[in-house]
């Protein structure tokens, strides 16, 4: 009995020894938890963001109106046969860029020849027929006054003689269009520009007329100056026509919108209707073309420059951000992450034109870190890769080998991004 109460006596003091040094260690792992994250937390609190920023510039920048356009030739031929005939010749390759009156095809001249040859010796007969009546006239009209012939016989003599003249008459017209149809067989451009494709080669019987003729020979659309026709929507046609007859006022082609203009000219054609499916109002421009960059047909971005504002306040296009209220920048005030609305009045290239919300000289971020929030410290790209610790928080020197270590980490102090102390 008295070995059973011994024993339990040892549990006893065995298991309250345990659960004294069980909660001693519980105690000592909470104490170093929460020291290590007081000082994490520290620690996260004082590191601020580094970020690159950009200032707001004050520049000249136009007002525009961009649209898209459709490249056309000012002037289009379909060239076609204006007699039936065998097509002998091509004198030209396709897409080749021809003259006015250059020689392109020719069909076959004979029977036009011969036609030709017909009226001509029907032409000299008859003037030898008239010049032997006008003989016989001159000869009548003395022996008239001498009454050796009569009134009738004289009459006679007059009435062949205007009869042939008349028939040299009819030949000469006759002669005339031999030769014109003679000529047709030869087919010239009417205009300067380029040839399309041809639609009949060499060897094939050709037919005379737009009805007849089917296809045309060839087309041919000139190049050098050339059109350009884009639509804008009626409610800026009113701005249009207040600009248009300004010097400064332009219209820029623009191939690809991020690259260079390709030509500028003036505004030719304004269209007196209003497309009543669409809402939309058709303009044209004519500019020059002579290295032929715009092809008709083409599709090309226009910019219509109204005006040149002399201070716009510009931000790069990479600073504004998108949100549910409208169009938002980060800017930096104090040092800290400030969100400012912002009203975009349009966009050039890489550069946005900034009609409300901030002025010339505020620093705007052009890389939002993920972590931002209002309020934020930050901190500049290039002081920080500087090692200067030049925060955007204030001045402040380093004071010998401490202060060099302390702003190669990025804790000094220095000049904030608006250049004041």
């Amino acid at each position: 009995m008295k070995r059973l109460v011994m024993a339990l006596l040892f549990c006893a003091i065995g298991v309250g020894g345990y659960g004294a040094w069980w909660w001693w260690q519980q105690r000592d792992g909470v104490k170093a938890a929460e020291q290590k994250g007081t000082k994490g937390a520290k620690g996260g609190r004082g590191a601020p963001l580094v970020v690159k920023t950009a200032r707001a510039e004050v520049k000249p920048m136009p007002v525009l109106i961009d649209a898209v356009g459709t490249v056309e030739p000012e002037h289009s031929v379909q060239v076609r046969a204006q007699v039936s005939g065998v097509l002998q010749s091509v004198l030209f390759r396709e897409g080749d860029k021809v003259q006015a009156g250059q020689m392109l095809f020719q069909i076959d001249p004979r029977t036009f020849q011969a036609l030709y040859n017909q009226a001509q010796a029907q032409l000299a007969r008859d003037q030898a027929q008239l010049e032997n009546a006008r003989v016989q006239q001159d000869r009548l009209e003395p022996l008239l006054k001498r009454e050796f012939i009569t009134r009738q016989e004289f009459d006679v003599a007059v009435t062949s003689t205007k009869s042939l003249e008349a028939t040299v008459a009819a030949d000469r017209a006759l002669l005339e269009q031999a030769q014109i149809q003679l000529e047709f067989t030869r087919i010239r451009a009417p205009i300067a520009g380029r040839t399309g494709a041809l639609a009949v080669k060499p060897g094939n019987l050709v037919a005379a007329g737009a009805g007849g003729g089917g296809a045309p020979l060839v087309t041919i659309n000139s190049t050098d100056p050339i059109l350009v026709s884009f639509s804008i929507p009626e409610r800026q046609l009113e701005e249009i026509r207040r600009y248009q007859n300004e010097k400064e006022t332009r219209i820029e082609i623009l191939p690809d919108r991020a690259g260079p203009v390709a030509a500028e000219g003036k505004l030719v054609f304004v269209d007196n209707t209003i497309t009543a499916q669409t809402g939309t109002v058709l303009l044209k421009t004519r500019v020059s073309n002579r290295v032929e960059v715009l092809w008709p047909g083409q599709f090309i971005n226009v910019r219509i420059v109204l005006k040149i504002e002399p201070e716009a306040v510009v931000v790069p296009e990479v600073a504004v951000q998108p949100g549910q209220q409208g169009s938002f920048i980060y800017m930096i005030e104090d040092g800290k992450a400030k969100i400012q609305p912002v009203k975009v009045s349009r966009q050039i290239g890489g550069e946005v034109v900034i009609a409300e919300g901030i002025k010339a000289g505020d620093i705007v971020l052009t890389e939002i870190p993920q972590a931002i929030a209002p309020g934020a410290p930050l901190q500049i790209a290039d002081t920080a890769n500087a090692g200067k610790g030049r925060d955007v928080k204030g001045t402040g020197k380093g004071k010998g080998k401490k202060s060099e270590e302390s702003g190669a980490k990025g804790e000094g102090k220095g000049y904030d991004a608006s250049g004041t102390k």
